[in-house]
């Protein structure tokens, strides 16, 4: 996904506020914002990119509705959904998930706008033109906001990088499995053949 930074501080100083009002009064626009109040517009993925999202979320869903609802033990968000982290940034990962406890501690208008948390857990997953190292420093914007585990994941690379909360990153080289540990129990994404078309 190709993406813009543009610095508005010379002109306006974009506030949280401010940007929800712009995401609403631009609903087909992918919007991100930095904690320094700068806007990031982001293009719409290509084909391969988006369906490898897809089966992504998919498989996360998957998992997620295994558990019987009476034992249902958080949500999944798809990369349409903005969360505002305690950093003062906004962003959109490409596949969330919080426990459940999380979100029944949101109130009902919260649960209706951008999530006021940073997930338990995310997927960023980067586009042929998208740069490693921005997805890098993505990835550790989210750790330090309170991500328990991430995973950068970079198709073209074949390459993914494993973020544990209080632990160095690991980074893997064509792996065929990727494991939600502690974070996310059984939950075994399959990604050997995703990476093998890219």
């Amino acid at each position: 996904m190709n993406f813009q930074t543009i610095d508005l501080s010379s002109v306006i100083t974009l506030t949280r506020e401010d940007f929800v009002k712009l995401c609403a009064a631009n609903p087909d626009m992918k919007l991100e914002r930095t904690a320094k109040g700068e806007l990031i517009v982001m293009s719409p993925t290509g084909g391969e990119t988006g369906s490898f999202n897809s089966d992504l979320n998919y498989d996360l869903v998957a998992w997620n509705r295994s558990y019987p609802i009476s034992k249902t033990i958080g949500k999944t968000f798809d990369s349409s959904t903005g969360f505002s982290l305690p950093n003062g940034s906004d962003r959109s990962p490409d596949a969330a998930w919080i426990s459940l406890a999380k979100w029944e501690s949101l109130t009902s208008e919260q649960r209706r706008g951008f999530l006021p948390l940073c997930p338990d857990f995310l997927i960023e997953l980067l586009s042929p033109s998208d740069s490693w190292k921005q997805g890098e420093v993505k990835m550790q914007e989210y750790m330090d906001n309170g991500c328990l585990l991430g995973w950068l994941i970079a198709p073209k690379l074949k390459r993914v990088a494993i973020y544990r909360k209080g632990q160095p990153v690991e980074i893997l080289d064509n792996p065929k499995i990727l494991s939600g540990e502690n974070v996310l129990p059984n939950f075994v994404l399959e990604i050997g053949n995703m990476l093998a078309w890219s």
